[in-house]
């Protein structure tokens, strides 16, 4: 794999690797897609006041996590089956070990909880509020098993339907019906195909990790299905499933104070403030618009971590600038995997530490610890102060 030097490249293969149905399902987004484009937006809004002399000849980016060490304020989001490499999830997680960070795993992923374990021991399983209490549970305690170091919680979803730039073709299966209806997108990657076809698979679109025991994995869209169909979670029901890991747990998509402060008195080790990338409700808020209002109100108590938008390592700056921890990279190393499998997403995660040193040096610091708005150059309006 030839070495990029920007995010953006990386997309730019990936678009270029993968077939357009695939490639689709990595940009996603909901309805307009106002939400995708104001999480980007919204960084670019954000200057930077840089010194110019007296700068420091070291920056250390090292900080902690629900109890991990990782060696820059960047961690791996969960995302669902990563067909777009036949290495997936399994890939993603060597490459966050390979440079000192932790790896999060999706229930909806493509890849067992004991396989991502094996290649990264700072992971964490992510769970949606699907099935029964009991199965719950039984999730969590594979996941404990396996050796999982926490557990995320997503509840950030409205299940929005359409999009104005059109759905992915996705199959429930890849079965030979849809083998040879998806043959012309194939054909025209040929690529991508012979990296499946050297491995002897095909894309596995089936969630492994919500497999009943003794039972095949569910497809996708079956497991889709049985959590669109579960009664929705109440704030009690949250406790609960914290009590019952007992260990770090995240509660991912709060963009309101009054549910930050909600989700501090059910007992979460953090929360990532995170609109799912804009694929929930289209017109909310980018996350960082969020942050500043939430890390005021209960940074103090709980760790807080960004979700959305991020594409280099001067987005990271400004995100801990304003009071997160760190923060979750998604689309950016999806693309990666697409380019270059695991080298592809050790380069992401390199371009996104070159950035925040680059930032950090700009700003006269010696640490990530030492960033705050002060650095900053913040638009007038540019926060969102929701639910007070």
């Amino acid at each position: 794999m030839t070495w990029f030097e920007t995010v953006a490249e990386a997309q730019r293969r990936a678009a270029k690797r993968l077939p357009p149905s695939v490639y689709s399902a990595l940009l996603a987004g909901s309805e307009k897609g106002t939400t995708v484009a104001d999480n980007t937006a919204a960084f670019a809004e954000l200057g930077f006041a840089p010194h110019v002399a007296g700068l420091s000849g070291k920056r250390d980016m090292a900080t902690t996590v629900m109890g991990q060490s990782i060696s820059l304020p960047v961690f791996i989001s969960p995302t669902g089956v990563q067909a777009v490499h036949p290495d997936g999830e399994v890939a993603v997680a060597r490459a966050a070990a390979a440079r000192g960070t932790a790896m999060s795993l999706s229930s909806f992923a493509s890849k067992p909880i004991e396989d991502v374990v094996a290649a990264n021991p700072q992971t964490f399983f992510q769970m949606y509020w699907t099935g029964s209490r009991d199965q719950l549970v039984a999730r969590m305690e594979r996941a404990r098993a396996a050796g999982a170091v926490g557990v995320i919680v997503t509840t950030d979803w409205s299940f929005s339907h359409g999009r104005d730039w059109g759905s992915p073709k996705i199959p429930e299966k890849m079965d030979v019906k849809a083998m040879l209806r998806f043959a012309p997108e194939g054909l025209r990657r040929p690529r991508w195909l012979l990296d499946f076809a050297r491995t002897g698979r095909v894309p596995d679109l089936t969630a492994p990790n919500l497999a009943e025991p003794g039972t095949p994995a569910p497809t996708f869209f079956g497991a889709y299905g049985e959590w669109m169909g579960t009664p929705l979670p109440t704030w009690d029901d949250i406790a609960w499933l914290r009590e019952q890991w007992g260990g770090p747990f995240m509660l991912k998509g709060v963009m309101r104070v009054d549910d930050a402060k909600r989700a501090v008195d059910a007992g979460v080790t953090a929360i990532s403030v995170s609109n799912h990338g804009g694929n929930n409700l289209d017109g909310t808020p980018a996350s960082i618009r969020a942050l500043p209002a939430i890390a005021d109100a209960v940074g103090e108590h709980v760790e807080i971590v960004l979700d959305g938008g991020v594409r280099r390592g001067s987005d990271v700056v400004k995100a801990v600038a304003l009071g997160a921890r760190a923060v979750m990279l998604g689309r950016a190393y999806l693309w990666g995997l697409a380019a270059g499998g695991q080298t592809g997403v050790e380069n992401v995660l390199d371009i996104i530490r070159g950035g925040i040193d680059s930032a950090l040096m700009g700003l006269g610091h010696s640490s990530v610890h030492d960033l705050s708005p002060a650095d900053l150059v913040i638009p007038d309006g540019f926060g969102r102060v929701l639910g007070v």
